[in-house]
């Protein structure tokens, strides 16, 4: 599950329960439905950030849901599974609003996805990784996380090592990589860290579907297999 908070502008999204948030039915919902809060109480000025509890960010999708149908229904379920959280990134995608991830443990594979969805991403600098499991697990990439991944991690090398080495990035590493904007001590410093750039953002009074729409632009690939169009607005404040 997850919890809401909203510290006047800013709105702080924190994934809880178990210690992996596998992105489930449950879990995908419970997030879908902060994200529509969120975005129906938006305002200039407003802020996203997302994080969670214990020792995982997200370990990405819940395939033991998947697994438990049985290998008959396990291709179904995984499916749905894909197609579920593929909503999530869409709705991350188009929110009018800065949104930053503070990724306090292990991000793999759809968690991974879940922290790069946001526009700026800061992590706790210890044994946590990020980490593109398909490779190893057996599974091949769905098109838009293809697609995310390309437009957020623009050196080929590093693109080519989370995805066809498997190489769980560490968040000084990360930085290097050019996948994470900063490093931090704690799960309590990251968290920190982008409350301060929150409230930095926040501050611009941007319009949000100026933003949204200007976002959806630097991303059209990924976009187009979201099912998300790009429209002009045009909200002077000269």
């Amino acid at each position: 599950m997850c919890t809401l908070d909203q510290r006047g502008n800013l709105f702080l999204l924190t994934l809880t329960g178990d210690d992996e948030h596998r992105l489930g039915p449950t879990l995908v919902d419970s997030i879908r439905s902060a994200l529509a809060q969120v975005k129906s109480q938006a305002t200039p000025g407003s802020a996203l950030i997302t994080t969670a509890h214990g020792k995982f960010f997200s370990n990405g999708l819940d395939l033991p849901w998947a697994q438990a149908a049985g290998s008959s229904s396990f291709r179904d379920r995984l499916g749905q599974l894909v197609n579920n959280f593929k909503l999530i990134i869409a709705d991350l995608v188009s929110l009018p609003m800065p949104t930053i991830a503070a990724v306090s443990g292990h991000a793999a594979a759809a968690g991974f996805m879940l922290a790069i969805s946001h526009d700026y991403v800061l992590m706790k600098n210890d044994r946590s990784v990020l980490y593109m499991s398909e490779l190893d697990i057996g599974l091949t990439f769905p098109d838009y996380f293809m697609a995310m991944l390309k437009s957020k991690i623009s050196d080929p090398a590093a693109r080519r090592d989370v995805m066809l080495r498997g190489k769980k990035v560490k968040a000084e590493e990360a930085v290097r990589m050019g996948i994470v904007d900063s490093a931090h001590d704690s799960a309590e410093s990251t968290v920190e860290a982008a409350v301060r750039l929150a409230e930095q953002l926040s501050g611009r009074k941007w319009n949000g579907e100026v933003y949204a729409e200007i976002r959806k632009a630097m991303h059209p690939e990924v976009c187009g297999l979201l099912g998300l169009s790009h429209r002009a607005v045009v909200a002077p404040r000269l």
